[in-house]
């Protein structure tokens, strides 16, 4: 038989969301579990330097600043048990989740945190430059662009948005799109034709990125592009600083699909000005529901109502246990 473990409050997702949750589930006595995930820390594990955080004068690390949040959700009470859920059932009181390692989760109040993950293209020097000139996020990393070239990669609203974002702060910006027109609404094409120091690569996927080790200490950083049209097969080789990829995110859905309302692009749906999802007792937080913003600190505090939020859902049950006795 399988070990079950039950607490007033579960947390589903180790990001900032999570985490913030955590801390204040755990500071109104809700002894809250947090089951981490595979991903421990989120997308912040795979950023350099964070300093758009409010609270730490000087850049920090991603992975650095995850970890004090973990520690400090630790500090105050919460128990993080570190498995994946791999299937929840939230037709059932208490709620019910099952771990990888085979334990049960049992639960009066669940908080989703599970985040959302940047898409990539998929080529391995991708990879290899992930957070030393490559990125998924302007409005993360841009500001270390300044006066530099770069490129960002997509055609959608979220290419066009980021490109507009850096034309701003870098000294020229080349939108790489794989069609011979965008699909960003128009309104968005109009904004980003107008800017000087963007050019539009049509027909044009990026092929593969290449680097140089400019500083010993560190590992080796972007300095160019080879980008491929697809209708001629014609190569190009492009200096560049840094490459942007925005063909859209992905929420870590898939274990609620079917069982909790969506919106049309798939992120959990949650009521206005509130992360309540469509079943009582049930709150989502962070990028998994937050199509919008999906920064760290937006994450922290939605991590901060959900826990609000299922604190007040379990006084009112309480409450009405007390009244039919």
């Amino acid at each position: 038989m399988s070990d079950v473990k039950h607490s007033p409050v579960l947390i589903i997702g180790s990001g900032p969301a999570g985490y913030t949750a955590a801390i204040y589930a755990a500071r109104a006595l809700l002894k809250p579990v947090l089951v981490a995930g595979m991903e421990q820390g989120g997308q912040l594990m795979i950023t350099t330097e964070v300093e758009n955080y409010p609270g730490y004068a000087e850049p920090v690390m991603g992975p650095w600043m995850m970890e004090q949040m973990l520690e400090q959700a630790k500090n105050v009470g919460t128990e993080v048990i570190n498995d994946i859920i791999t299937d929840v059932d939230v037709t059932t009181r208490p709620f019910r989740a099952t771990g990888d390692s085979g334990a049960v989760y049992t639960a009066d109040a669940l908080i989703i945190a599970t985040g959302a993950k940047a898409k990539w293209l998929g080529i391995e020097s991708e990879q290899t430059y992930m957070g030393y000139g490559v990125s998924a996020c302007a409005t993360c990393d841009g500001f270390f662009y300044r006066g530099k070239d770069v490129i960002v990669v997509g055609g959608g609203n979220t290419a066009v948005e980021e490109a507009l974002y850096l034309a701003n702060l870098a000294k020229s910006v080349t939108l790489v799109h794989r069609r011979d027109e965008l699909r960003s609404e128009k309104i968005l094409q109009e904004r980003l034709f107008a800017k000087e120091n963007v050019t539009i690569m049509w027909d044009t996927v990026l092929d593969e990125i290449t680097g140089a080790k400019n500083n010993p200490a560190l590992p080796a950083a972007v300095t160019g592009a080879k980008l491929k049209n697809v209708k001629t097969g014609e190569t190009t080789e492009m200096p560049i600083d840094g490459i942007f990829v925005a063909i859209g995110h992905a929420p870590a859905v898939s274990l609620f699909e079917g069982k909790l309302k969506q919106k049309p692009n798939g992120y959990l749906w949650t009521a206005p000005d509130s992360t309540a999802t469509d079943i009582a007792g049930v709150y989502a937080a962070g990028d998994v529901t937050d199509d919008i913003y999906r920064q760290a600190v937006t994450a922290a505090g939605m991590g901060c109502m959900a826990a609000l939020e299922a604190e007040k859902f379990l006084a009112e049950q309480e409450t009405q246990l007390e009244a039919a006795e």
